[in-house]
């Protein structure tokens, strides 16, 4: 809570020091607040029925998307296409980690299949990023039943988000060698590549300040000629630099590195934790590459992903406060 408080707060400071719109992040903020408690509760009390729930539910707003979400649809991998690909990884996950909570074989075979459809829904829906992200997510799943400590998984899952942040960061600098950045930013947009360039000089242009939540698209000469522009870098790493400094991308990155210390301390199972924080770092790598967590569905999802894989499963006991 401390560190959402603080991502809201820093926000509204810089909306009022260089003007801007902070409506964006306080909803982000409030949405993954709000899944994450509704997460803790009902995986305390539904440890495989909520994730399991939420996994069809998950499911079925990835094919209802374009419908449910407002703005311009845009053609792969922008717009919905991002939140899509961002929904079908969670739900993924959720049925994961929903097979591995539970004792009884028939209903983790189910969970399983389950995770099977929404990866091939993928595929049937077009989201590339989507069916890989989430076969990634249930191939490290599968093997979670094999490890024993998870401290170690959960480091690797921070250094691989890591490497895609850094990796994102270095194409739009110009800093790998080579036509390595053209082959990047071809292979995902044919702007993309001048959408993360101008990113990087507004990070730099202001010693590191930003220039306002909500602004990139006021200030961005690529987003003001890109038809149906939403206004973003689409990036939530190069989006945070640009509108916030880079004390909005320590803010953005701090709670993740937190969820990742709640699962290697989670009550939970050790395959749950992992299968949940397999799908997270999917999650970062999505939003670093696209604009995945503008859409309030995906923070929400988020939330609720990490609030079950941490939940101490309520056993009826009650504690009774001493005389």
């Amino acid at each position: 809570m401390i560190l959402l408080g603080a991502c809201a707060g820093w926000s509204l400071i810089m909306a009022a020091a260089r003007g801007g719109r902070p409506e964006g992040v306080l909803l982000a903020v409030l949405a993954v607040a709000a899944g994450y408690a509704a997460g803790r509760v009902s995986g305390a009390l539904l440890p495989v029925a909520a994730p399991g729930a939420g996994a069809a539910a998950g499911l079925a707003l990835a094919v209802a998307l374009p419908a449910l979400s407002p703005g311009p649809r845009y053609a792969a991998p922008l717009g919905q296409a991002g939140a899509t690909a961002a929904l079908l990884v969670l739900a993924t996950g959720a049925a994961c980690a929903a097979a591995w909570a539970t004792s009884v074989p028939a209903l983790r075979l189910v969970l399983r299949v389950l995770a099977v459809v929404i990866v091939l829904t993928g595929a049937a829906l077009g989201s590339v990023a989507g069916c890989c992200a989430g076969a990634a997510v249930l191939l490290c799943s599968l093997a979670a039943g094999r490890v024993r400590g998870r401290g170690a998984c959960l480091v690797a899952l921070a250094v691989a988000a890591a490497l895609t942040a850094g990796t994102v960061w270095a194409v739009a600098a110009g800093r790998l060698p080579g036509g390595v950045s053209a082959l990047v930013t071809d292979h995902l947009a044919a702007h993309r590549g001048r959408l993360w360039q101008d990113a990087v000089r507004l990070a730099g242009r202001d010693h590191g300040l930003g220039v306002g939540p909500g602004r990139f698209g006021e200030v961005s000469g690529t987003a003001a000629h890109t038809p149906l522009s939403d206004g973003k870098p689409h990036s939530a790493l190069l989006q945070q630099a640009a509108e916030q400094g880079f004390v909005g991308v320590l803010l953005l990155v701090a709670p993740f590195l937190w969820v990742l210390h709640a699962l290697w301390r989670s009550p939970r199972s050790t395959p749950v934790a992992l299968t949940a924080g397999a799908a997270l770092t999917a999650l970062a790598g999505l939003a670093s590459t696209g604009n995945a967590l503008s859409f309030t569905t995906v923070t929400v999802g988020a939330g609720l992903l990490a609030g079950w894989a941490t939940a101490r499963p309520w056993t009826g006991e009650s504690v009774e406060a001493p005389l």
